[in-house]
């Protein structure tokens, strides 16, 4: 009976040794384990830091070049080329302000498309105006 009660003594020591070894917690992320600085958090969760993006200064760069053209890691920007190189379509599109409903003929599809738009919003903002 003695070496019994020794026995069962030996086997518990032995499990408890093994399950404070083996423990089923989340790791602590590298940084805050290391005294890092931690992220503040939002409503949402953590919030993302902002991304400090170079401006191009260079005169001679932004006169040739369409910068921010390339989105790849390797190659650089779009050359811009004389303007005969381009369609004549392109210089007679309307940059300066939108055409109001008014001066659009009504035979287009531009001009349907704007009047449902128009309707759209103002029953949008009539359906904010109600009370329930």
């Amino acid at each position: 009976m003695n070496n019994l009660n020794v026995a069962v003594i030996l086997l518990r020591q032995r499990l408890t040794t093994i399950t404070q070894a083996t423990r089923n917690y989340a790791a602590k992320p590298a940084a805050a384990a290391a005294g890092g600085k931690k992220k503040k958090l939002g409503k949402l969760g953590p919030i993302m830091e902002k991304k400090v993006i170079p401006v191009e200064t260079d005169v001679n760069k932004l006169v040739n070049y369409v910068c921010g053209s390339n989105y790849m890691k390797t190659g650089e920007d779009v050359k811009i080329k004389p303007d005969a190189e381009y369609p004549d379509w392109l210089w007679t599109l309307n940059t300066e302000r939108i055409i109001p409903l008014e001066e659009l003929d009504p035979n287009t599809k531009q001009y349907w498309r704007r009047l449902r738009k128009v309707a759209l919003r103002r029953n949008n903002q009539l359906s904010m105006l109600k009370k329930f």
